[in-house]
């Protein structure tokens, strides 16, 4: 019986620990809402872009994604997103899906502008640029490794150079 009650206590006690991390990791995570202005941005490929994932300028986050829909006339994806009321656009800001690492994770990348026109909520980036699909990349150049190894074969392949006259033969004077 009092074996029992020892069970029962360490299992109350990895409980508590459980959730005490999950309290602590959910506080620390910087995953809140970021209470700004919205603005979107129309992208012909966001490649794995997610509600969530962070708004940065210069490597420093402003913001987060907050919607993506997909534009019924134009057929490109309309990216919403929401940036901190302190951060003032212009509207010539650029905007650009950028991968965190080879691995995946994206975030979208505001590059601004020069202009004086400031952004208003509301309102629209016209400059975009989707990401760069690795694996097209990849594909492309192993195809094309290929084709100079084809090429190079069908030429001799060898590196020998052939003299005009075969070894042997008798020079006509």
């Amino acid at each position: 019986m009092s074996r029992s009650v020892v069970e029962t206590v360490l299992g109350a006690l990895v409980l508590i620990g459980a959730f005490v991390f999950l309290i602590f990791s959910y506080t620390t995570a910087d995953q809140g809402n970021v209470s700004g202005y919205r603005v979107s941005a129309d992208f012909s490929n966001i490649g794995g872009l997610k509600v969530g994932d962070d708004v940065e300028v210069s490597g420093v986050k402003v913001g987060q994604v907050a919607d993506i829909q997909l534009d019924p006339k134009t057929y490109l994806a309309s990216v919403t997103m929401e940036v901190r009321d302190n951060v003032a656009l212009p509207d010539d800001t650029t905007a650009l899906i950028s991968s965190q690492s080879l691995l995946g994770g994206k975030y979208l990348s505001l590059e601004p502008g020069g202009s004086a026109d400031i952004l208003k909520d509301g309102g629209k980036i016209s400059y975009t640029q989707a990401p760069q699909n690795l694996e097209e990349l990849l594909g492309k150049f192993i195809f094309s490794v290929q084709q100079d190894k084809g090429k190079a074969a069908g030429s001799g392949g060898d590196g020998a150079v052939q003299s005009p006259n075969p070894v042997g033969a008798a020079a006509s004077p």
